[in-house]
C-alpha cells in the first residue's frame, strides 16, 4: 500500500555516472533495486522489495505517461522517457528511463527491468511543461477520462511535431 507522502521542493540530482536499476515482476512488484535506487528512493531495500513500483511515483507525473509506458512494455517493446520520481521524504529526482520487458523461454513477459540515467537539464526544462499541460488536462477531465485527456495532449503535440514519443524523448 502506498503511503501518503507530501511532496517537497527538495531535488536530488543524479550524478553523471549513476545508473538506477530496478526489476519488477509482470505485475509491477519490485523484486530488485540496486544501491543507487535505494539511495534515491529513500526507502530501505526491505521497504522496496514486494512493493508496487509506483511507490516512487510523483504526483506531478501525468497518469497518461505511465499508461503509455505500461502499454508499450506489455506489448513486448522497450520504453524510453523522462520521469519525475518521488523519494520517501517527499523530495524528487528526474530520470531518463529505459524499461524493457524480461521474457521467459516461451517469450512470455515475466517482469521488467528499468535502468535510469541522469537526464540533461535542458531536456527536463522541455518535458516538464508538456507533462504539466497533460496533468492539467487530466485533472480537468476527471478521474474517469483523465488518461484519455492527458494522452490527447501528448498526441496533439506529437502530431504537430511529426514525431513519436520515443523520438521526442531522444530529441530533447
Amino acid at each position: 500500500m502506498k503511503r501518503a507522502i507530501e511532496p517537497t521542493s527538495i531535488e536530488r540530482t543524479m550524478r553523471e555516472n549513476d545508473f538506477i536499476v530496478s526489476k519488477t515482476n509482470a505485475k509491477g512488484i519490485i523484486t530488485y533495486g540496486n544501491p543507487i535506487f535505494i539511495e534515491f528512493s529513500g526507502y530501505t531495500e526491505a521497504e522496496l522489495l514486494g512493493s508496487q513500483h509506483n511507490i516512487i511515483r510523483h504526483p506531478d507525473m501525468p497518469r497518461s505517461v505511465f499508461k503509455l509506458a505500461w502499454d508499450t512494455i506489455q506489448s513486448g517493446k522497450e520504453f524510453f522517457g523522462y520521469v519525475k520520481n518521488m523519494s520517501k521524504d517527499g523530495g524528487f529526482y528526474w530520470v531518463f528511463t529505459h524499461i524493457a520487458p524480461d521474457f521467459d523461454a516461451n517469450r512470455q513477459i515475466v517482469g521488467f527491468t528499468s535502468v535510469r540515467r541522469c537526464p540533461r537539464r535542458e531536456a527536463i526544462s522541455k518535458i516538464e511543461p508538456v507533462y504539466r499541460e497533460m496533468l492539467q488536462a487530466e485533472r480537468a477531465a476527471g478521474a474517469r477520462d483523465a488518461i484519455a485527456a492527458g494522452t490527447q495532449v501528448l498526441v496533439d503535440l506529437l502530431n504537430k511535431s511529426g514525431t513519436g514519443y520515443e523520438e521526442l524523448a531522444f530529441s530533447l
